[in-house]
């Protein structure tokens, strides 16, 4: 469930009147992730690394109160629950996106995840649930390294992460991460507590399947 929310009435009231009418309002941190746990855990149990990515950040980002309010238009919309978008590469090797509720049952979302990409794939057709739910997209650029990103604004202001491919250092791996969120919803500390609280959900990830 959705609702409009009076900005006066949260903690996001000075950000409403600094951030909504900036030409930019978006800002972009940028880290370095170890994600060796994910990637042993990819190969041990045959399971989609970026699936695991998505887990993990859904998980984080169930822990900052801040996520579950977003700027749409002129107003603040305060959801119940969080999504995941994740882009995947239909049968017309187009992109399509596809939108998953957030679940701390690491099998049920490995389950939706493949269920309803492979649906996205098959019939060339996004999976949208912003009406329901505060999405945060991802886009993950796998076929290259890529150190960081900075999008253009362009009314989306919904927060959204972009990484490409892991790189390895000795036996660990590393993935640049971009992060980019509306100064209305978050600010910095909490956009830090965010990255922070995925790196803690990367490295506790066991196999619970």
């Amino acid at each position: 469930m959705t609702a409009e929310v009076d900005p006066n009435e949260t903690g996001r009231a000075s950000a409403y009147k600094l951030w909504m009418q900036a030409p930019n309002p978006m800002v972009t941190f940028l880290k370095t992730l170890d994600v060796t746990n994910l990637v042993r855990l990819s190969r041990k149990r045959n399971l989609k690394y970026n699936m695991l990515m998505d887990y993990c950040i859904g998980k984080a980002a169930s822990d900052v109160e801040e996520f579950y309010t977003l700027p749409v238009g002129e107003k603040l919309i305060r959801y119940d629950s969080l999504a995941v978008n994740t882009i995947i590469k239909n049968i017309n090797s187009q992109l399509n996106s596809c939108d998953l509720v957030i679940s701390e049952d690491l099998a049920a979302f490995n389950k939706e995840y493949l269920t309803y990409t492979s649906e996205a794939a098959e019939t060339c057709t996004d999976r949208d649930l912003s009406a329901d739910s505060m999405v945060i997209g991802t886009s993950a650029i796998v076929d290259t390294e890529i150190d960081g990103a900075v999008n253009m604004y362009s009314g989306f202001n919904n927060p959204f992460l972009v990484w490409g491919k892991y790189r390895k250092k000795f036996f660990r791996y590393y993935l640049p991460v971009s992060f980019q969120f509306h100064h209305t919803q978050m600010d910095g500390a909490h956009a830090g507590r965010f990255l922070e609280n995925l790196q803690k959900e990367i490295n506790d990830l066991r196999d619970q399947l």
